[in-house]
């Protein structure tokens, strides 16, 4: 084996899919090798020599760096480290858990035009995958519509009802995204579709990442933050008792709060 290099992010991710290029002292390329998942690049041997190689991958800085190809055609780079453009690492890409325990979907209404009533769902789940190119990376998300509470019974019993909810129709609510676009260095905007009492609506969230870090069951989490805001009227929920003098008892529009773990695989620890 010839090049060997390990291509990683400052945090010590693997860059998968990195490419290295070599060119010799007169600028010809006389080689080009994409990393493993690993971020491992290997490549055929090469003539003795000092080569430049330049380090690429989507969403990275281009990196640089000589490589002196020794008498029996080896060079090894070792570990070339890639700053993500904007200066901000993000998650290693692959498929992400949500992690009920450690997470909460809420919601904030207007109460009588004076005060703020504060709701959440306590079933919920999802998973979220995340692309080399994060613009590329998709959720979905499932959420038990029964599973509201605001802290007062009656009201949840009507929020359940078919004045609102309608539970027994609509079981679940559902999002999927259909694209994402970026906000700033760790801000993005998902745009996607959000299932709601039977209808069907475009929704945005605007996306904000947290951090990644290790937990103490042996997995690796990331955590975010995202908001939206709904009109009721838009998911055909036009229930509005108006109380006095034209205000209604519950607002129009719904902001919606997400604070959300992820375990990086394909399930949580300790489930089937």
């Amino acid at each position: 084996m010839g090049l060997s290099a390990r291509i990683r992010t400052r945090d010590g991710w693997a860059v998968q899919h990195a490419i290295v290029t070599l060119t010799d002292m007169r600028g010809t390329q006389v080689l080009r090798a994409e990393a493993d998942e690993e971020g491992v690049v290997r490549g055929d041997s090469l003539p003795p020599g000092p080569y430049t190689a330049i380090v690429t991958a989507v969403g990275y800085t281009p990196a640089a760096a000589t490589a002196l190809v020794s008498a029996g055609g080896r060079a090894d780079l070792g570990t070339v480290t890639l700053t993500r453009q904007g200066g901000f690492e993000l998650p290693p890409p692959g498929v992400w858990t949500l992690d009920p325990a450690h997470s909460s979907v809420g919601a904030v209404a207007r109460h009588l035009g004076i005060s703020s009533v504060h709701g959440r769902f306590t079933e919920f789940g999802g998973r979220i995958e995340i692309a080399e190119d994060p613009l590329a990376s998709r959720v979905d998300a499932v959420i038990g519509s029964a599973s509201v509470d605001t802290g007062n019974g009656m009201r949840d019993k009507h929020l359940v009802s078919p004045d609102f909810l309608d539970v027994e129709r609509f079981p679940e609510i559902r999002y999927a995204s259909t694209s994402v676009s970026a906000a700033g260095p760790d801000r993005w905007t998902v745009h996607g579709e959000l299932s709601l009492h039977g209808v069907v609506r475009p929704v945005d969230l605007d996306l904000s990442y947290l951090g990644t870090g290790p937990d103490p069951w042996g997995g690796l989490r990331a955590a975010f933050h995202a908001t939206a805001e709904l009109r009721r009227e838009d998911f055909a929920m036009n229930y509005n008792q108006v109380v006095q003098a034209g205000i209604s008892a519950i607002g129009a529009t719904l902001r919606v709060e997400l604070d959300i773990q992820a375990v990086r695989g394909e399930s949580l620890p300790g489930a089937g």
